[in-house]
């Protein structure tokens, strides 16, 4: 990216052909409410934009000298502007499926959840597979699993596979573990487990690897519906303000086809891609090499993700001690030993490496290999110096552990949702002591650490103003909270605004290029109906996107800003 912004910094200053002065904008946004995150000129009224790059930050007076005849100004009328938000924990085929298919995301009861699963039923033909994602139990009464009884009795013709909304647990009907041949005899697989009921049956519900026992049977998606997947989460991030997703994972197709839409002009969204690992898709980065600021700058693969463990509402999160609700502490998906060269070989080819890791053993493990790693391949034989690894969700951290992140230079990628989501259930997974290291925010920064802030969507809606809300309040979106949920690990809004904007630019190394309204930086820009930095907390909830900027180009207008 660094090439390409040399070479429209010369763009910006050779005569126009339509005889306008060099420096003249092409669109020059003016009366906003502009928070630039950048410490040297916080505020500012103006931004003028020229070639994909932002030419000047300022007063409205003072931009009115980069004005020519060919100029676009659009006034803001007192709107907020905040560097385009980046969403540093996504998975946008996830988020695209979920429009086109079945989402039990609304389903508040585990009669409303039957209810849809009995309605899509009805709309395929016998014998068809029905899958979905989105339910949890969260409030249900009670709030226990699913089984595959339940689905029996409303799909008996159908095959049914449902994930829960963590993505680390689903329910199966008979006719789908038939299908997978499981039965009360089958074996849990190394980092998954099939639960069964007190007569040793299968209840129908499987954690982590166990899902992939059954879901091996399904058919999978065509090119055409991962295509309008693709597209489906595209549209819908720069509709919600998003102007870069970092997508937690992908398999070789998917990272084709992401080549293949963008080769096309179909994608806007700058997206920052990771592989899955170990695995052929991690093999062919680490001997390919990363692919850099392809498509104009607008998509980058330079991380390969791991996934260390399970969730806590799946109860297959790794836990130093067992769960206070359960006789189990849940366990890993990957082995040490798998890791280990993986690890000290992207080190030396200048691959990041991003990691799941929920649990306090999870977490513990992960930054033990982190650091074997660092060790094993001094600076001088890695061919990016500061490899910026990460830590995905750092959910439950013992508190030893917290300071490990800043000393070792890993960069913590939390999701600030989460916490508000799992408030419900965590206190009886962990016990009160277990919460004082949970979505422990303000201790990791105070420690020294980078938080970056994602939304895991589809595992949550994917809303920046929801995580924000999260950030900053630390309570469900009806206000609710507890003594016990740790408030002091709320972060300030100025802090929330970094670790969707600054800090996620540093974690993909794009701190140069974006990550602030500045000059010289990169024209992304997230145009808000109210001022999130000072609004009373509930109203942020309700705050909307009202325009999406990335390079210069307005990706998504609502129409509520007269744009001549």
């Amino acid at each position: 990216m660094r090439n390409i912004l040399f070479v429209l910094v010369l763009l910006v200053l050779l005569p126009r052909s339509d005889g306008a002065p060099p420096w003249s904008a092409d669109v020059i946004f003016t009366n906003g409410n502009v928070y630039t995150v950048n410490d040297a000129a916080p505020r500012a009224e103006a931004i003028t934009i020229k070639n994909q790059l932002i030419l000047f930050v300022g007063s409205n007076e003072a931009a009115k000298k980069y004005a020519g005849p060919k100029t676009r100004t659009i006034d803001l009328k007192g709107k907020t502007v905040v560097p385009g938000f980046t969403d540093s924990h996504y998975h946008i085929f996830g988020v695209g499926q979920r429009v086109l298919h079945l989402d039990l995301a609304g389903a508040t009861s585990h009669e409303s959840f039957l209810q849809a699963v009995k309605e899509r039923t009805a709309a395929v033909p016998p014998g068809r597979w029905v899958t979905g994602r989105g339910w949890i139990e969260t409030f249900w009464k009670p709030p226990v699993f699913p089984t595959r009884e339940d689905l029996d009795k409303i799909a008996p013709d159908n095959p049914v596979f449902l994930d829960r909304s963590d993505g680390h647990g689903a329910v199966a009907n008979s006719r789908a573990l038939q299908a997978a041949g499981i039965d009360a005899k089958t074996p849990d697989p190394f980092g998954g487990q099939i639960l069964h009921d007190k007569t040793g049956e299968p209840t129908g519900m499987l954690l982590d690897n166990a899902k992939e026992l059954v879901r091996k049977k399904i058919p999978p998606p065509t090119p055409e519906e991962n295509e309008q997947a693709l597209l489906a989460g595209a549209k819908r991030s720069v509709e919600l303000g998003w102007c870069e997703i970092q997508n937690a994972g992908s398999y070789l197709p998917e990272l084709e086809l992401m080549r293949k839409l963008y080769g096309a002009g179909k994608i806007k969204l700058r997206i920052y891609n990771a592989v899955y690992g170990p695995g052929e898709a991690a093999r062919k980065i680490l001997q390919d090499g990363p692919i850099l600021d392809a498509y104009d700058g607008r998509f980058t693969t330079r991380t390969i993700k791991v996934i260390f463990d399970g969730s806590l509402g799946s109860r297959s999160a790794a836990l130093l001690q067992p769960y206070s609700d359960a006789d189990t502490s849940g366990f890993l998906r990957e082995k040490e030993t798998d890791l280990r060269p993986m690890f000290k070989e992207a080190l030396r080819r200048g691959i990041q490496v991003e990691t799941h890791a929920i649990g306090d053993r999870a977490n513990r493990l992960i930054l033990d290999l982190y650091a074997e790693a660092f060790k094993a391949i001094p600076p001088n034989e890695r061919k990016v110096t500061e490899p910026r690894w990460r830590v995905e969700h750092a959910q439950i951290l013992d508190p030893s552990d917290i300071p490990r992140f800043a000393k070792l230079g890993v960069i913590a990628s939390m999701q600030p949702s989460h916490a508000i989501s799992d408030l419900f259930f965590a206190p009886s997974r962990l016990g009160a002591k277990r919460l004082a290291g949970a979505y422990a925010w303000q201790s990791l920064l105070k420690s020294g650490a980078i938080i970056t802030a994602g939304s895991d969507a589809p595992v949550e809606l994917g809303e920046p103003m929801i995580e924000f809300y999260a950030a900053v309040a630390r309570k469900s979106k009806d206000g609710f909270s507890t003594p016990d949920w740790h408030p002091e690990q709320a972060v300030s809004r100025e802090q929330a605004l970094q670790m969707l904007t600054r800090w996620p630019a540093y974690a993909a190394f794009q701190e140069k290029e974006k990550g602030a309204i500045q000059a010289g930086k990169l024209a992304d820009l997230t145009i808000l109906s109210d001022d999130i930095m000072k609004i009373p907390a509930p109203q942020i909830l309700r705050t909307r996107c009202l325009m999406t900027v990335i390079g210069g180009e307005i990706v998504y207008d609502s129409g509520d800003i007269a744009t001549p």
